[in-house]
């Protein structure tokens, strides 16, 4: 971890001896601030995700994504680059150095075809769902869930390759409730760290006496790639007319027809969409299911975004 931060001169910072320049903000939210910078040692940008710490658990929260970024380095999973805590007075910020990706998000790509009248075609649809997959497959594989998982958490890299980011949510894939108490505080956890349009059913109403486990990213999943498919999430629409999201989802999803999309690709979105998680699919399936789906290699660069 790098303990060594300075405030150099204006514009600039080092972290772990290393000098960057700020360029400009790329965005904010609650707690949290995002600058673009340039490192002056390899001239390459990364973004400076800056986190407000209040208290001693802001900073244990902020401590813990920095670590769940460290157990992976895999190329469908955002890799940190630096990390450390800067004190200011009695408050601190934790920074977190991660690479730039100049597409931006997996929504934005979404939202710049739709202004066109345009979506992703099928092929470009299965070529990043396998990625996104994949990228799941090693969160679950070290036994934890995403659990936030939604397009503008999905990052386009230069040959338009997904990448998942916002690590923040993750937490143990499978969780044993047992007692109203235990199952209350899931759900409030759950309100405040899963976003609505995307949270799986079984996370708005959480049993006295269950398991919750890793199956609500493949809710998720379902989620992204309806919005894939239609451009637009399948609960957004509620959720913006102020109608109840958490209702919505105890029903199973109508898909729209269309003529864009293939039955095995409406089959697999159905699959993911299942209200009884026990009855939903694990991400191997899924895998297995989309790696037969793939188009033939030689053409398989007409898939990337």
């Amino acid at each position: 971890m790098g303990h060594g931060l300075c405030v150099c001169s204006r514009g600039t910072v080092i972290i772990d001896n290393k000098r960057y320049l700020f360029i400009q903000k790329l965005g904010e939210g609650g707690f949290s601030y995002v600058d673009l910078v340039e490192g002056l040692h390899d001239g390459h940008f990364y973004a400076l995700k800056r986190i407000l710490c209040h208290e001693q658990q802001d900073r244990e929260e902020a401590q813990r994504e920095a670590d769940m970024h460290r157990l992976f380095n895999h190329p469908n999973i955002l890799r940190l680059v630096a990390y450390c805590l800067r004190e200011r007075g009695a408050k601190h910020e934790a920074w977190l150095l991660l690479p730039f990706f100049k597409r931006g998000t997996l929504w934005n790509e979404i939202e710049r075809l739709k202004d066109k009248g345009n979506f992703l075609t099928e092929d470009q649809i299965l070529w990043l769902l396998l990625g996104i997959c994949r990228g799941l497959e090693a969160i679950h594989a070290k036994g934890y869930a995403h659990r936030d998982l939604k397009p503008t958490n999905i990052l386009l890299g230069d040959e338009g390759q997904p990448v998942l980011m916002d690590l923040g949510s993750m937490n143990q894939a499978c969780i044993h409730v047992e007692g109203s108490r235990q199952a209350l505080t899931l759900q409030d956890w759950a309100a405040q760290r899963c976003t609505i349009s995307y949270r799986a059913p079984e996370l708005f109403s959480v049993p006295s006496h269950c398991v919750i486990d890793e199956r609500t990213d493949v809710w998720s999943l379902g989620c992204v790639l309806y919005a894939m498919m239609f451009g637009e999430g399948p609960y957004d629409m509620v959720f913006q007319k102020g109608d109840s999201v958490a209702l919505a989802v105890q029903n199973q999803l109508s898909i729209p027809q269309s003529p864009r999309h293939s039955s095995a690709l409406r089959q697999l979105l159905n699959s993911m969409m299942t209200v009884d998680p026990h009855q939903r699919p694990h991400i191997p399936l899924l895998l297995s299911q989309l790696e037969a789906l793939q188009p033939p290699a030689p053409g398989q660069h007409t898939t990337q975004i």
